[in-house]
């Protein structure tokens, strides 16, 4: 048998008055906002503003500017020089990540144990990650002095010739890179320090009592246990490469014969040295784009070889 229609609107309406009605609490949206606020101040806001300058002609001085389009990522994309770049960026970046993330490893390994001035050696190690890089680039630009420098002082006692380190356009990039790896190994260091502790001791017990080697239980334990810290230190430290500027200036100012110029010392020359802030902000863009590229690549690739607990 079938329920009455007005049986069924009167429990209809008696369901309608018990439930009560959903408010919209903005008690959330208090909790929120001193972090959205800030947000779309200092991120959101200037991203949207230098995407718009990237279509325009300012040359950072006068008020007036004209809209030019796609006009200036046309000419950096057609650009040789450009590509120049791009090409110092990629060398830089890829020199400066694998020796930093397999070094802070081998580092974390040697160190990981508790003997006898471990702590002190850890902290010898991390202390040029916290010390200012316009410093740190300074100390190493008399370490390569030609003349005098403690670089060539070394070499000269290998028995082997000096080098115009940064006023040399092959060795300016090795370089750079060699400060860039100096001040970050030991950040590196520290985060495999934290997560060789989280690999349990008794995998390792129990594939010594099978045998293995290790060598055999580095590759098969550690590695794939320490997998996340090494792609977190990938993805911060190619970030961190790709917008390196102070030792580069301090040391190279991008020369000799721009063999050190990278993008983000590149959009430095064009907008506060050429003044095309409008060419400037479309190098940002594309930065910024190549940059979260690598990030969503290096994370969609990471499914492979990364393994989560």
């Amino acid at each position: 048998m079938g329920v009455p229609a007005a049986k069924l609107k009167s429990n209809k309406q008696l369901l309608a008055i018990k439930r009560p009605r959903r408010k919209l609490s903005l008690t959330p949206l208090l909790f929120i906002l001193p972090a959205i606020i800030p947000l779309i101040i200092f991120w959101i806001y200037p991203m949207g503003k230098s995407l718009y300058i990237s279509f325009t002609d300012w040359d950072y001085i006068s008020p007036e500017y004209d809209f030019v389009g796609f006009s200036n990522y046309t000419d950096l994309l057609t650009d040789p020089g450009f590509y120049s770049v791009l090409v110092n960026t990629v060398v830089f970046s890829m020199g400066v990540v694998i020796p930093c993330v397999a070094g802070g490893l081998m580092l974390a390994l040697l160190v990981s144990g508790n003997g006898k001035g471990m702590g002190i050696y850890r902290t010898l190690i991390f202390s040029p990650w916290v010390t200012p890089t316009v410093a740190v680039s300074i100390v190493w630009s008399w370490i390569y002095e030609p003349n005098v420098g403690l670089a060539n002082w070394v070499l000269n006692l290998l028995q082997l010739p000096a080098l115009g380190w940064t006023s040399s356009s092959t060795w300016a990039m090795p370089a750079v890179i060699i400060v860039s790896i100096w001040k970050g190994v030991g950040w590196a260091m520290i985060f495999y320090l934290n997560a060789l502790k989280k690999v349990p001791v008794s995998l390792y017990e129990a594939a010594s009592l099978d045998g293995a080697s290790k060598w055999r239980q580095f590759l098969h334990i550690t590695i794939p246990f320490i997998s996340p810290t090494t792609l977190f230190l990938i993805v911060i430290t190619s970030i961190d490469a790709l917008q390196a500027y102070d030792q580069i200036q301090v040391l190279t100012q991008g020369g000799p014969a721009g063999s050190t110029r990278t993008m983000l010392y590149f959009y430095y020359q064009t907008a506060f040295e050429e003044f095309n802030m409008g060419k400037a902000t479309a190098t940002a863009i594309l930065l910024v784009v190549i940059t979260a590229a690598f990030s969503f690549f290096q994370f969609i690739f990471s499914k492979r070889w990364v393994h989560y607990q």
